[in-house]
């Protein structure tokens, strides 16, 4: 049981809002493992579109008790971008860009390499607002919790609070 073909088929839709960015922002995430689907959404009060796009996906994959075949749907550049090309070329230069600048949301990016490892995975890019119907119910759980927040985003709060003391 320990060949790949073996592992469990799980399917991950999501997407991210935020209202204003940097501003109050939320993510929709859908799993899905045969017949069954499980709902995620949460509102933070100061974030960034970039940020719920990631989370979105971090907190579906973080999910996953054991090692999983992932289609992971998103209409994210930056996310799918990231979790296949990017990722590896920052983790060479020590999580820093070609422009010698730390990554952005590296505490994510960091969480996202910690998690893909256990899993294969196939990254789907989708255009956005296409009519793709788990894309538009997870837009629309986005922009629900966003105008809804009810979580601290620590990290970023913690990013903006070192910059003003640069």
């Amino acid at each position: 049981m320990n060949s790949k073909s073996s592992k469990r088929e799980v399917q991950i839709f999501s997407d991210g809002s935020c209202i204003k960015n940097p501003g109050p922002g939320g993510y929709g995430t859908i799993l899905r493992y045969y017949k069954y689907e499980k709902i995620l959404s949460k509102g933070y009060f100061l974030t960034t579109n970039n940020r719920m796009e990631l989370i979105g996906v971090i907190i579906g994959l973080e999910l996953l008790r054991y090692p999983c075949n992932v289609i992971v749907t998103t209409d994210s550049n930056y996310v799918c971008q990231g979790g296949t090309k990017w990722i590896y070329l920052w983790k060479k230069k020590n999580w820093k860009r070609s422009n010698g600048l730390p990554v952005s949301n590296i505490d994510l990016w960091k969480r996202m390499d910690t998690i893909v490892k256990k899993h294969k995975i196939k990254w789907n890019l989708i255009k956005g607002h296409s009519g793709h119907l788990e894309n538009t119910f997870c837009d629309k759980l986005a922009k629900r919790a966003a105008n809804n927040p009810s979580q601290e985003d620590r990290e970023y709060l913690e990013i903006c609070l070192n910059k003003e003391q640069i």
